[in-house]
């Protein structure tokens, strides 16, 4: 229905002390006629400019709330935006180095990260068969050795699927390919025998159990070579419950590929001090190679000198977030007070709710028995919610009227603070991570697909809470 350029953003990133730089490539959505003189002529000034606008908003904001239908359609264009640019730049860096397109999955590995970009395996096949006059089963062939999928969530709901008119009205000759796609795959399925229609529904890329939807981790699925679970227990629940129908159909898909994160951010970067004392006793290797490296500071642990110096450096990253959280929220707090601490996105299955009603529990108990023995405590919370998500906005509300009760009781102080950091970020997440003493992994039991908050706590040196 109209053309909107992509523009290519590059961000250089420098490997750790190797001669390696990587580039992001981001792109930023233009139109490509960006004023319409004629209507400005005719007086009509919205007009004149409403391409450039409605152009440029595909890469304004991303995750619109997509509550409304508009907010939807935006989400959808931003996917099959991001992804087309990214799918013909590779083309073309792959043909101008003289390389066959018919070995394109020699050169690029694909990784589907989540569903959001599954569009990618319809719009390659578009590319292979409109743009360069590939046959349907060699398209296909490179298609799927191009493309492996991580599945990130086991909640049923968040699943993303698409409504069949939104989906046709927005991308009519993708619905065409996904289509085909699906009748072929549902074919060879049945091809196989003992196979009931229940199962048939199931697998199906469109769900046509009421509303039609385009089921994208379906798409997904079928159109990769690969399949990962983002931990062990989340990859054996993939298998047994969200995917299991394709498990049971195409077993060598799957494999668990643990979710990570890397020391350079998370402590030396981070938590510099920290860094500095492990690497005066064990060397610099642990950076670069903790799993291994790193169980030397064992011999450490009982060390009078070196347990002096580990609470020091905690305590002056503590004192580094209570100047935060004073600049940020007005809200003093002691560093000496145990931090309590849960940032993550806010969402029922993470159970910020839980938290809360601990530290209501907590202000009760202060309150009928004043002359407890309690150790002051600081509640700190932070994270964001989705834009349309009313409930997880709620539980935010929930948490800072709570603090303004608790905070100004003078009943409590100096035993119970809390604390709700605005704007929770990598950035912000620096000075949070390495002043924990306690790290809240309270999600309910199953759900949490891998949560990577819990592994920078606890290379910050926190005390794990977790659900088991």
């Amino acid at each position: 229905a109209r053309s909107v350029v992509g523009l290519a953003c590059d961000i250089p990133v420098p490997g750790y002390k190797v001669n390696t730089v990587n580039l992001l490539r981001l792109w930023k959505a233009e139109a490509s006629e960006s004023f319409d003189f004629q209507a400005f002529n005719a007086g009509d000034y919205w007009r004149a400019v409403e391409e450039k606008v409605g152009s440029e908003n595909i890469t304004k904001v991303l995750y619109p709330n997509d509550e409304a239908v508009r907010g939807k359609r935006l989400r959808l264009e931003q996917q099959y935006f991001f992804v087309s640019c990214s799918l013909r730049d590779m083309i073309r860096v792959h043909r101008l180095r003289g390389n066959d397109i018919r070995e394109f999955h020699k050169s690029y590995a694909i990784q589907l990260n989540d569903t959001h970009p599954s569009i990618a395996v319809a719009e390659l096949m578009r590319l292979f068969l409109d743009e360069y006059g590939f046959e349907w089963d060699e398209a296909w062939e490179v298609t799927q050795k191009t493309f492996s999928y991580t599945n990130h969530t086991l909640l049923p709901e968040a699943l993303e699927k698409w409504s069949l008119p939104l989906f046709a009205q927005l991308l009519p000759r993708h619905l065409e390919i996904v289509y085909e796609i699906n009748r072929r795959f549902l074919d060879s399925v049945r091809a196989r025998g003992n196979v009931d229609d229940a199962t048939i529904a199931q697998i199906s890329i469109i769900d046509e159990s009421g509303d039609k939807y385009v089921r994208m981790a379906n798409l997904a699925t079928i159109g990769c070579h690969a399949v990962n679970g983002v931990a062990a227990l989340h990859t054996k629940l993939l298998q047994r419950d969200v995917l299991h129908e394709f498990y049971q159909i195409m077993p060598e898909k799957f494999l668990n590929v643990t979710n990570g994160v890397t020391p350079r951010r998370w402590v030396v970067l981070s938590n510099p001090r920290l860094a500095e004392l492990i690497t005066g006793k064990i060397g610099e290797r642990w950076i670069s190679n903790m799993e291994e490296e790193l169980p030397r500071l064992e011999a450490f642990a009982d060390s009078p000198a070196f347990q002096q110096a580990w609470r020091r450096i905690k305590e002056m990253n503590k004192e580094r977030l209570a100047e935060v959280i004073r600049d940020r929220t007005g809200i003093v707090v002691d560093p000496r007070s145990l931090f309590d601490i849960q940032v993550k996105r806010i969402h029922e299955y993470k159970r910020q709710h839980l938290n809360v009603l601990h530290v209501i529990t907590r202000y009760i108990r202060i309150k009928r028995n004043p002359g407890a023995d309690v150790v002051p405590r600081t509640v700190i919370f932070g994270g964001k919610s989705a834009p349309g998500y009313f409930t997880a906005k709620l539980i935010i509300k929930l948490i800072n009227s709570v603090a303004d009760v608790v905070n100004n009781d003078p009943e409590v102080a100096g035993r119970l603070k809390v604390v709700f950091i605005p704007d929770f970020n990598v950035k912000n997440a620096h000075a949070i991570y390495p002043a924990a003493d306690l790290s809240e992994q309270i999600s309910t039991a199953g759900k949490e697909a891998s949560g990577t908050g819990n592994m920078k706590f606890s290379m910050n040196g926190a005390l794990t809470i977790g659900t088991l």
